[in-house]
């Protein structure tokens, strides 16, 4: 867990706990929002609910932070560890990162970025990597200062 000054009041970044739920999911949904998961291609509940059941399943290698402020969630950040075939530790895939609106541009995202570098490099992982979609410029000024682009492109296709 980690506290700094981010605008006005103390933001804390912490592990999600299940009492918070309510808070996340209206975060989770904005995230969802941003992305054009709404209306017809929303994600269904049992995604949602199946999702956050992993993130307190002690066998699953899914973890979720959240950002506090004056004791309102105001951020997320979902991360899973996998194996990987070109290094012996783990790596972690940062899947989601989301601010609520009113804490955009005071460094939120980044503390919840710095966190999971924190919490992974704990867990000995050997890397931390994620992917945005190529319009969200505003998101990539951050990205740029706390990582660097691998050059990859991502390619995928549903089954």
């Amino acid at each position: 867990m980690q506290m700094c000054d981010a605008g006005d009041d103390q933001v804390i970044i912490r592990k999600a706990n299940p009492a918070d739920f309510e808070a996340w999911k209206v975060l989770w949904d904005g995230y969802n929002a941003f992305y054009g998961r709404v209306g017809n291609t929303a994600l269904p509940d049992e995604v949602t609910h199946t999702t956050w059941l992993r993130f307190f399943d002690a066998y699953e290698p899914m973890h979720a932070f959240v950002a506090e402020r004056a004791n309102r969630l105001i951020g997320l950040a979902h991360c899973l560890f996998h194996r990987s075939t070109i290094q012996l530790q783990p790596s972690c895939y940062l899947q989601d990162v989301f601010t609520a609106e009113s804490a955009r541009g005071k460094g939120v995202a980044r503390l919840l970025i710095e966190e999971v570098y924190a919490y992974a490099k704990q867990q000995e992982i050997g890397r931390v990597y994620w992917q945005t979609h190529e319009s969200n410029t505003t998101a990539m000024r951050l990205y740029d200062k706390v990582a660097e682009k691998s050059g990859f492109v991502v390619y995928r296709k549903s089954l």
